[in-house]
């Protein structure tokens, strides 16, 4: 059964870093492209972060653009998402997701499986 875990949230001051994991099991990723997706409380989800099946292209979102870093390892069955120098407004439920393809995306209408979701607080 394919499943999607993320871990790695929690509260930072502002200017912290985090990093998120994204582990898988029940399916082998070396054929999709994996994303990570945030939602704030009255907002709608949007894309952070995306990466290729094999990790070759990722795309960000400008508001992330230079602090986050996306990256796989499929031998470990896990994507990353580093976060440096956070600010108030990436607080959020990240979220990551998997596509049945192998090309990127950060529309969260290209995702198929979710993973449950991990709370990041970034507040002084």
């Amino acid at each position: 059964q394919l499943q999607l875990v993320e871990s790695g949230g929690g509260l930072v001051q502002p200017g912290g870093s985090l990093r998120l994991s994204c582990a898988y099991s029940g399916f082998t990723l070396d054929y999709y492209a994996v994303g990570w997706f945030r939602q704030a409380p009255g907002k709608e989800r949007e894309g952070v972060s995306c990466i290729s099946n094999r990790g070759g292209s990722a795309n960000y979102a400008d508001s992330v653009k230079g602090r986050f870093t996306i990256s796989r390892d499929n031998a470990k069955n896990t994507v990353y998402l580093q976060m440096n120098t956070l600010k108030p407004e990436d607080t959020a439920v990240y979220y990551c997701a998997v596509r049945s393809s192998y090309y990127c995306s950060t529309r969260p209408i290209d995702y198929v499986h979710w993973g449950q979701g991990t709370q990041v607080t970034v507040s002084s």
